[in-house]
């Protein structure tokens, strides 16, 4: 254990994105800052794991909005390539459906030929989609997602109003989706990533497109050695600004003091600290750590919260090649609206699951022993259902069989380790509210100033990651650190992050390179 200063000016409370985001920002101004995590490895749900010879991510394993991530190391005169090597795959990724496979190719030429192999016309409508979309992004990622998000008030600016139906808050994603295409595959498409967001399309603003523009024209990239790489250049350069970290430490409380934040009980003693983020789970925080009187919303307001899917996750390490893999594969060969429906209308454990496999192994040697694969499968399921065994077994029996059926050899006779994970493993891991994965549904009455607010009713005591603003996925979380932190900031009269960022072009600082996924 390192030795904490007598009176902390931060505790930040999880080392997950957010609370590495915070956590860095806060001492690059100066402050001391010490980060408390209840686990033995940093990072949150990206964690890393290691078995039988190979090397598992535990969370994301997507990486898109490159530029955040260049903006986040450029703050700290840093570059992405002083860390990882990242590589943009092409395909981005392959889609199983019913029909046979898609492969998404890189860039928005080749994707919109793709489309009009499929549909006469799809690749125009598709330019057009994604020229709206870009507009959204510019608007939403210049604008939007950098500010703390108190009151509609901050959003009240003439140049915000001017551009605010150019957003579509209004419109559903799906009707937007529809009035570009008519061929099912490529409606599912270009509705595949909102699921990241955690509702269905019909109930998701088509504001959200812009996160088809993050796919189709940023891309979708891979740091070699993993996604936890990440997390280890975020922890190094929150060392270099003097972080401090304390790992194995959970906190059992947010002490209040004369009707401030004095600091956090771990251990069962306090450790002072003049200002707390609680970058773990927002509901843990708020209603368990956070003094009572000072807890801002009740438990029926978290009961009517819509919820993004929790997950039903499997690591396998297979003994073999599997020729035709793709880093990235959608199965969507089943239909898309029954599985919907068990996850947000009437949720059970799907009968027919859709699912998504994968294997980083396909593009980086260094995650599976030599001639193996390393295989990341993820079901969404509902948040909150009861455990079922059998119901897991049933699922992983399912999509081996079509994984088997697709890749036309076996996978299971070669399994030599497995490992299973589902929204039990997240209450237990991450104090995960009904053990969702991706935070609050972005449905339209949880967007912005309508998520749970950042700062607490505790003075001093600020609130980061995907319950928050701006929202879930690891760019959003890496900004709402640095927007809590900037808070914590202005409070002292210091600067921080601007709210107002200017959108580079993907790879401003860093040197990437393509790979065939």
């Amino acid at each position: 254990m390192s030795k904490i200063d007598p009176v902390l000016d931060v505790a930040v409370i999880g080392s997950g994105f957010a609370g590495l985001a915070a956590a860095s920002t806060l001492a690059k101004a100066g402050l001391s800052v010490t980060v408390f995590e209840q686990h033995d490895q940093l990072g949150g749900r990206a964690r890393r794991f290691d078995a039988a010879g190979f090397r598992f991510d535990m969370g994301p394993s997507w990486y898109w909005m490159p530029d955040v991530f260049d903006r986040y190391f450029a703050y700290f005169n840093r570059r992405v390539d002083e860390f990882y090597d990242l590589v943009r795959l092409d395909p981005s990724y392959r889609v199983e459906f019913a029909e046979g496979p898609f492969d998404v190719p890189a860039g928005i030429p080749a994707l919109a030929a793709a489309f009009e192999a499929i549909e006469p016309g799809a690749g125009k409508a598709l330019e057009s989609f994604l020229a709206e979309a870009k507009v959204k992004y510019d608007i939403g990622m210049g604008r939007f997602v950098n500010k703390p998000a108190h009151s509609i008030m901050e959003f009240a600016r003439l140049d915000i109003l001017r551009d605010a139906p150019r957003l579509q808050l209004l419109r559903s994603f799906s009707d937007h989706v529809r009035k570009h295409f008519k061929d099912p595959r490529l409606v599912q498409l270009m509705e595949f990533p909102v699921l990241f967001l955690g509702s269905k399309p019909q109930t998701t603003p088509a504001l959200y497109s812009l996160m088809n523009y993050a796919d189709s024209a940023l891309g979708t990239w891979y740091p070699m050695g993993g996604m936890h790489g990440i997390v280890e250049a975020m922890v190094q350069v929150a060392k270099d600004q003097g972080v401090q970290f304390e790992c194995g430490r959970p906190v059992e409380a947010i002490v209040e003091e004369g009707g401030s934040t004095a600091g956090i009980r771990v251990g069962g003693e306090t450790v002072p600290a003049r200002h707390v983020i609680a970058a773990c789970d927002y509901h843990h925080a708020e209603q368990r750590l956070m003094p009572e009187k000072f807890r801002r919303y009740d438990p029926s307001y978290w009961d009517k919260r819509a919820m993004s899917p929790s997950s039903l996750l499997f690591y396998l390490g297979i003994d073999k090649k599997l020729p035709g893999l793709k880093h990235h594969t959608l199965f969507f060969d089943t239909p898309f609206d029954a599985h919907a429906e068990e996850i947000y209308d009437r949720p059970d454990w799907p009968a027919d699951p859709l699912f998504y496999v994968c294997a980083p192994s396909v593009t980086d040697d260094s995650v599976a022993p030599e001639g193996s694969e390393n295989l990341f499968l993820l079901v969404p399921i509902a948040p909150g259902i009861d455990q079922d065994e059998d119901a897991c077994d049933r699922i992983f029996g399912q999509i081996m069989d079509r994984l088997e059926a697709r890749l036309g050899t076996s996978v299971r006779d070669h399994i030599v380790y497995r490992r299973q994970y589902a929204h039990q493993q997240f209450i237990e891991d991450y104090n995960a509210f009904k053990g969702n994965a991706y935070g609050l549904a972005n449905t339209l009455n949880q967007t912005a100033f309508l998520k749970p607010k950042l700062k607490s009713k505790l003075p001093g005591t600020y609130f980061a990651g995907q319950l928050t603003t701006p929202g879930p996925g690891v760019p959003p979380s890496i900004i709402s650190g640095q927007v809590a932190a900037g808070e914590i900031l202005k409070s002292m009269g210091l600067t921080g992050p601007p709210e107002s960022v200017p959108i580079e072009q993907p790879a401003a600082f860093g040197t990437y390179s393509p790979v065939t996924a």
